[in-house]
This record gives structure tokens, sequence and C-alpha cells, in this order.
């Protein structure tokens, strides 16, 4: 891997800073904050997925993947956040500082598969409910199902799948969307919709999969986020997990024309997978 040729990436991406469209009547709104942080605002509390507004994804802070676009909401800015949904502990996806910026202002209820509630008390959150596969959490105001994915954990070259990771699938105003983490493809993205019911709206990462004899394992293709996106039956995707920290060789557009040839191939309408713009809100119900 590390003798693979990378697609360099700018420096940086400027893009003005948004403010999330408010919840007003809707079933919830969805907002892309970057990589997999997204803000979904809901009647019976806030959500934040896999928060991480530091600079790099990577030990202390300081080392790392460098953020080549800011976080597109500013931390200032966001809503009261009652839950956080926290896929597994990966630097890019588990952030002890925001973690601890999140425990100091809103004290949430941090919501994470088993093996990571040590990690997550240490950065000063108190709650923590952890579930196995398919268990549905008790502590939330609203059903949050963990949901299975193909992926691994560690935090250092001792802890290597010392812990879980999985998606979520939570439930507001009859609403189910489906946050996918971090996930290869397979046959469970099938078994949620069997399980769970039909999927209105699903986060599915589309970038960080090249070379694909390395990352095949561990990340999706856009390729095979479509397929996922065909497995689930759900009538609207969108794509997360890209253009914000270069983890792997492709360049930083790639996985958005990928994303374009795949849905063309499989004759899906840009309406039904898309990505978001940084900042962008999707309101729903």
């Amino acid at each position: 891997m590390l003798l693979e040729r990378r697609t360099p990436w700018p420096e940086r991406v400027d893009e003005p800073p948004q403010r999330p469209a408010p919840l007003d009547d809707r079933a919830a709104v969805v907002t892309f904050i970057g990589h997999a942080t997204l803000l979904i605002q809901t009647p019976a509390g806030n959500i934040l997925t896999d928060p991480m507004y530091s600079q790099r994804a990577g030990p202390f802070n300081r080392m790392g993947p460098r953020r080549v676009r800011q976080p597109a909401v500013l931390f200032d800015a966001l809503p009261r956040i009652s839950t956080v949904l926290l896929s597994h502990n990966h630097y890019d996806h588990c952030d002890v500082h925001t973690l601890g910026m999140l425990a100091d202002r809103f004290d949430p209820l941090v919501v994470t598969p088993l093996g990571n509630a040590a990690l997550v008390r240490s950065s000063g959150i108190h709650r923590v409910e952890e579930l196995d596969w398919w268990q549905e959490a008790k502590s939330s105001t609203l059903p949050i199902t963990l949901t299975p994915a193909k992926h691994f954990s560690a935090r250092g070259p001792f802890d290597k799948n010392r812990a879980l990771w999985g998606g979520f699938v939570l439930t507001t105003g009859g609403t189910r969307i489906y946050f996918a983490g971090d996930s290869a493809y397979g046959p469970f993205f099938r078994d949620i919709r069997q399980r769970l019911g039909p999927i209105d709206l699903a986060l599915l990462p589309i970038g960080a999969y090249e070379p694909r004899w390395f990352m095949h394992v561990v990340h999706m293709n856009p390729v095979e986020a479509v397929q996922a996106h065909i497995d689930l039956g759900a009538p609207e995707s969108i794509g997360i997990h890209f253009g914000t920290f270069q983890l792997t060789t492709e360049g930083i557009d790639d996985p958005l024309r990928a994303l374009e040839d795949a849905r063309r191939a499989n004759n899906i309408p840009p309406s039904r997978f898309r990505t978001l713009g940084f900042g962008e809100s999707l309101r729903l119900g």
C-alpha cells in the first residue's frame, strides 16, 4: 500500500461554513458536515454521526491524514446534540477531542458497538450504550438499531478487532434512516431491509477505496455502494466519506465521477443516489 502511487489532492478546499436548515415540521433534516459526520435533526432530538472536528485523523491529532475541507457546519453553530452515533474506533470516525467538546457542551448519549465504551468515556462522555449487531438501544429517545458491517477496528498496533464496528438504523416519525459508517460490500445490506423494514434514506460511504487489492475488504467503492443501494431498496441514498481526508490513493473527486458512472450503468437517476454539498441539508417527511 505504501508503494502505491497516490493521486495528489489540493492542500485545502475553502468553502464557506453553512447553517443547518431548520427542522420545522419535518420528520428529519440531514446535513452533511464532512467525511462521515452528519447532523440529523429530528423532533425527538438532534443526532451527530461519527463526529470529527479535528485537523488530523490520527493519534494526538498531530499524526495521520490532514483535513483538506473544514467542517461545513461550525461546532458553535451546532444545535443541541442529544445523541451521538459512533460506528467504530478508527481515528477518522472516533475523535476523542471532538467527543470531549461534545461532552462539555451537550453531555450527549453515545451509542456505539461493543468494546468502545472505555475509549468514549476517556473523552469525558458520561452516558454510553454499547450494542451488538441487531440490538436496539434502550437509552435513546428514538429507536436506534446497530447493524452489521464488514470492516475492522484498531487504534494502535496491538488492539486490532478488540472492539466491534457497525452501522445504524434510526426511525423518526415513521421514516427510517440508515447510516452505514464504514463498510465493505456484503450480503447484510439485504438482511437490513428484510429484518428492519424499508429504508427511506441510506447514507453510504463512497470514498477511500483504492487500491482495490488492499481496500476491497474494508471499504466499498461507488460501484458497490450502488449495489448496496439496490439491495437496501432505498428510494434515496446519499454518498458520504469522501473529499475530506486523503486516506487512500484515489483523487479527491474520483468518487463523485465513479458514482455517476455506476449510477448510469444501473439506470439509477441522480435523484435516487447523489451527494450533498458540504453543509447542504436534506429535508425528509
